[in-house]
């Protein structure tokens, strides 16, 4: 009867310890960040964005329902500190430099303002797309895309239906109030 309890104990704390060892993530970011003064956070479940009621076409579809989830996290420079922003934005770059993480686009000057693409997957298909932009005005914002076996080439195909999205109930808005 000891045994069990012992090997129990060990398994445990062998995974305690292996945890704790973790290098951060992007994810770990999000949770450590997401009630931090000047920075905002939602998590929005696809279902929500009432794409039942929108007309696409097939590939558009096929991307939407690959999607599981955004979660989304903004630092504002509204009432934020640039000290801090400039930290929060490296410690960002570092973790967007994980090998997990193949850059797809990057855009913008230094002067307005940075956009960095990056995903988690191959060629084909993509498990998370990351859209990580900057402002030296407004701040930055990281949108997780999570969902599985995602095809660029479809998500691509979801630019023209983004305004038709129902992110009343969201308070997307509220979150892009906070940020600019």
């Amino acid at each position: 009867m000891n045994q069990p309890k012992s090997f129990l104990l060990f398994v445990f704390a062998s995974i305690c310890l292996v945890s704790c060892n973790a290098k951060p993530t992007l994810q770990t970011y999000f949770v450590d960040h997401q009630e931090t003064p000047n920075f905002i956070s939602m998590d929005v479940p696809v279902s929500f964005l009432g794409t039942d009621d929108i007309q696409m076409t097939e590939i558009q579809r096929q991307a939407i329902n690959s999607i599981d989830k955004l979660n989304m996290l903004g630092y504002s420079l509204k009432s934020g500190n640039i000290d801090v922003f400039n930290a929060e934005v490296g410690n960002v770059k570092a973790l967007l430099k994980d090998k997990r993480y193949n850059e797809l686009l990057r855009l913008g000057n230094q002067k307005d303002g940075r956009v960095k693409i990056s995903y988690i997957g191959d060629d084909d298909t993509i498990d998370e797309l990351v859209v990580f932009g900057r402002s030296n005005t407004y701040g930055f914002a990281i949108i997780r895309v999570l969902g599985d076996n995602m095809d660029i080439a479809k998500i691509m195909e979801l630019g023209p239906i983004i305004n038709k999205l129902d992110t009343k109930d969201m308070n997307v808005e509220g979150f892009m109030d906070f940020m600019l």
